[in-house]
C-alpha cells in the first residue's frame, strides 16, 4: 500500500539532504544549549528526539506534505508542553518552511487539495502565535516568512505546471514533424512512381512499335535498309531508357552522400522525343509561338513530359498519322498543346486512357504542383486534344 502511495514520489536526494541538515541542526542545538539558563535547554533528549522526528517527516514531504505538516505542528506543540515552554526550536521552524513550500507546490491553490493546504498553512502560523514571548514584530517576522515559503511554493508549482505544457507541446511537435518526414517520403517515392512511368512507358511503346514494324517487314528483301534502321532505333531506345533508369536510380542511391543530382530533360531536348517518335510512324508537326523564356528546372522537366506522355498516348492509344505540338510562351504563362487525329478504328477512342490512368494522373499531379491547368479529352472531328497551361510568373534561370 505504501509502495504504490510512494510511486513516482519517493523521497530525492535533495530531500535526503534537507533531511539530514535539519536532524543534525536540531541535535547541535538540543546539547549545544544545554543548560538551566534562560534560552537553554534543561532537557536536551526530548528536543533531539523531535529533531530526528521532523528530519523523517521532510523524507516524505513530496508524498504526504499537508500530512506532515499536521504532524510537525502537533510535534511542535507537544515540545512546548513537555520541554522549557519559553524556549521554541529553530529546527521546527526551519522544518515547517519547508513544509509550507511543499503544501503550496503540490496542488493548484484553486483546487481542493490547494485549499485544504491553505487550511494548514493557517492552522501551522496559528500555532506560531501560541508560542510564549511573541510580540507585533514576531507576528510580522513570522508571516513574512511563512509567506515567502508559500508564495514561492505557488510559484514553483505554475512553473512545473508551464514546463510540462511546454514539454507536451514539444513532443506535439516533434510527433507532427516526423509526420511530416513521412509524408514527404510517400510524395518523392510518388513522384520516382510517375518518372519512371513517363521514362519506361514512351520509350518501351517506342521498343514495341519498332519492334513490330520490324516483323511486319521481315518478308520483304528490298526493305533491309529500313529494317536495319528501325533495328537501330529499337537500340538506341532501349539504352536510354536504361540509361535514364541508371541515373535516377543512382541519384536515389546518392542522396545521402551530397553527390550532384543527374540532369533531368527539358523542352531543349524535344527535337530528340519527337525523332523518336516520327520513327514510328506519325508525322509530327512541331511550332512555337513567342520568345522561347528561360523556365526553373521543375517547370522544364513537367513540361517535357507532359509532351512525352501526350507522345506515348498517341503511340500506345490513337494511332494517329498526324501530331501537332504548339508551345506558346506569353508573358505571364506558358500553354503546350497536343492535338492528334486519332485515326484508327471506330472503337479506338474506348481504348484511350480514362482520367483515373497513371499517366493523366500523373500529368495532372505535374501541372498542379506549379499551379497551372490541364484538359483533355477528344475534340469535334475525331481529334483528341491534350492541353496544359503553366503560369510563368517571374521567370526563373534554369538551374
Amino acid at each position: 500500500m505504501l509502495t504504490r502511495l510512494l510511486h513516482g514520489r519517493r523521497p530525492t536526494w535533495p530531500d535526503l539532504l534537507l533531511s539530514l541538515a535539519v536532524t543534525v541542526a536540531g541535535l547541535v542545538e538540543s546539547y549545544g544549549r544545554q543548560g538551566a539558563g534562560y534560552g537553554q535547554i534543561e532537557n536536551p533528549l526530548p528536543m533531539a528526539v523531535g529533531a530526528i522526528v521532523s528530519g523523517v517527516l521532510l523524507l516524505f514531504r513530496r508524498a504526504f506534505p499537508m500530512t506532515a505538516l499536521l504532524m510537525l505542528t502537533v510535534l511542535g506543540f507537544t515540545m512546548q508542553r513537555t520541554t522549557n515552554p519559553e524556549y521554541y526550536a529553530a529546527w521546527h521552524f526551519y522544518s515547517t518552511l519547508i513544509l509550507l513550500h511543499s503544501v503550496a507546490s503540490a496542488a493548484e491553490l484553486r483546487s481542493r487539495r490547494g485549499i485544504a493546504g491553505l487550511v494548514c498553512l493557517l492552522i501551522a502560523y496559528g500555532h506560531l502565535q501560541t508560542l510564549r514571548l511573541v510580540d507585533i514584530p514576531e507576528v510580522l517576522i513570522s508571516a513574512i516568512f511563512v509567506g515567502v515559503a508559500y508564495t514561492s511554493g505557488i510559484l514553483l508549482r505554475r512553473q512545473m505546471d508551464r514546463t510540462a505544457r511546454l514539454a507536451q507541446h514539444t513532443t506535439r511537435l516533434e510527433m507532427e514533424r516526423e509526420e511530416r518526414a513521412r509524408w514527404a517520403v510517400a510524395e518523392e517515392r510518388a513522384r520516382i512512381a510517375r518518372e519512371l512511368h513517363d521514362i519506361v512507358s514512351h520509350n518501351v511503346s517506342l521498343m514495341t512499335l519498332h519492334v513490330g514494324g520490324v516483323r511486319r517487314m521481315l518478308g520483304d528483301d528490298r526493305e533491309r535498309e529500313r529494317e536495319r534502321t528501325l533495328l537501330l532505333g529499337v537500340e538506341q531506345a532501349g539504352r536510354e531508357a536504361v540509361a535514364e533508369l541508371t541515373l535516377m536510380l543512382g541519384m536515389l542511391r546518392s542522396l545521402g552522400d551530397g553527390d550532384a543530382p543527374a540532369p533531368q530533360p527539358g523542352l531543349d531536348r524535344l527535337d530528340e522525343l519527337i525523332t523518336q517518335v516520327r520513327e514510328a510512324g506519325p508525322r509530327i508537326e512541331p511550332r512555337i509561338i513567342g520568345t522561347p523564356t528561360p523556365l526553373s528546372s521543375g517547370l522544364d522537366l513537367s513540361a517535357y513530359r507532359l509532351i512525352q506522355e501526350a507522345l506515348t498516348n498517341v503511340l500506345k492509344h490513337a494511332r494517329a498519322s498526324n501530331v501537332d505540338i504548339t508551345i506558346a510562351y506569353g508573358p505571364a504563362e506558358l500553354s503546350i498543346l497536343v492535338i492528334n487525329d486519332g485515326a484508327g478504328p471506330a472503337d479506338d477512342t474506348a481504348r484511350r486512357p480514362p482520367d483515373g490512368g497513371h499517366g493523366l494522373i500523373g500529368m495532372r499531379e505535374r501541372i498542379e504542383m506549379h499551379g497551372g491547368e490541364l484538359s483533355v479529352g477528344p475534340i469535334p472531328g475525331g481529334h483528341y486534344r491534350v492541353f496544359a497551361r503553366f503560369p510563368l510568373g517571374d521567370p526563373v534561370g534554369v538551374g
